[in-house]
C-alpha cells in the first residue's frame, strides 16, 4: 500500500506529476480541486458552496473539503493506496487526514514538497486556457492546441479561468504560503517530507520523483 501527499502552490505541475504516478502506481490520484470544479460544473450543493471561494481565489472551507476527501479515500479503489493532490492545506485538515487514516489503520507514506518561485508559477497559470465543453487544459506555450482557441478533443472554445487571471494567482500564492506553508514544517519533522525542484521540465521531475519513491520506471 502506498499513501502518498504531494503538496506544493497552485502551478507547481503536482496535479501533472500525481496523474503519471497515479498511472505508473495503478493507484487514484485524489485531487480536490478537480472534484471541486466537477461539481461547480455540475451546479451541485457542494459545487455552489464552493464557487464562491474558488472564483476569489481562497481556500474552500475546511469542513467541506475534509467531507470530500473522507468520502473519496474510502472507495474501493483506494484499498491499495492513493496519491492525495494538494490535500492537507492546514494544520486543521492535516488532523482531520490522520484520523481518517487511522481509524483504516493506515498512515501516510510519503510526503513530496514541489518548490517552487512565485514568479515561475504565475508564468505558467497565466497561460493556460481552458475548455468550456469538456475541461481539457492546453497552455500557450508549453501545450498550445493545434488550432488556437479552439480544443483538441472536442473542438469547444478555450477561456481564461478567472482563477487563472495574474492578480488571483498571486492571491492564490500569497494564501498558500501562509496557510499551507506550516504543514512543510509539520512533516519535514516527523521525517516524512521530501522535496522536488518543480522548476525543471515535467520529464526531469518524474524522473527525480520516481527516483525519490525508489520506484522503477515501467518501460
Amino acid at each position: 500500500m502506498s499513501i502518498l501527499i504531494f503538496l506544493g502552490p497552485p502551478g507547481s505541475g503536482k496535479g501533472t506529476q500525481a496523474k503519471k504516478l497515479a498511472e505508473l502506481l495503478h493507484i487514484p490520484q485524489i485531487a480536490v480541486g478537480d472534484i471541486l470544479r466537477e461539481e461547480v460544473r455540475a451546479g451541485s450543493e457542494v459545487g455552489n458552496q464552493a464557487q464562491a471561494f474558488m472564483k476569489a481565489g481562497k481556500l474552500v472551507p475546511d469542513e467541506l473539503t475534509i467531507e470530500i476527501v473522507r468520502q473519496r479515500v474510502g472507495r474501493e479503489d483506494c484499498r491499495e493506496g492513493f496519491i492525495l493532490d494538494g490535500f492537507p492545506r492546514s494544520e486543521l485538515q492535516a488532523d482531520a487526514l490522520d484520523q481518517i487514516l487511522s481509524k483504516g489503520g493506515r498512515k501516510i507514506d510519503q510526503l513530496i514538497y514541489f518548490k517552487i518561485a512565485e514568479e515561475e508559477v504565475v508564468g505558467r497559470l497565466s497561460g493556460r486556457r481552458s475548455c468550456k465543453n469538456c475541461g481539457a487544459v492546453y497552455h500557450l506555450k508549453y501545450n498550445p492546441p493545434r488550432t488556437a482557441g479552439k480544443c483538441d478533443l472536442c473542438g469547444g472554445e478555450l477561456y481564461l479561468r478567472h482563477d487563472d487571471e495574474e492578480n488571483i494567482i498571486r492571491n492564490r500564492f500569497e494564501v498558500y504560503e501562509k496557510q499551507t506553508r506550516p504543514l512543510i514544517d509539520r512533516y519535514k519533522k516527523a521525517g516524512s517530507l521530501v522535496e522536488i525542484d518543480a522548476a525543471q521540465a515535467i520529464d526531469v521531475i518524474f524522473k527525480d520523483l520516481t527516483g525519490t519513491l525508489a520506484i522503477a520506471k515501467v518501460p
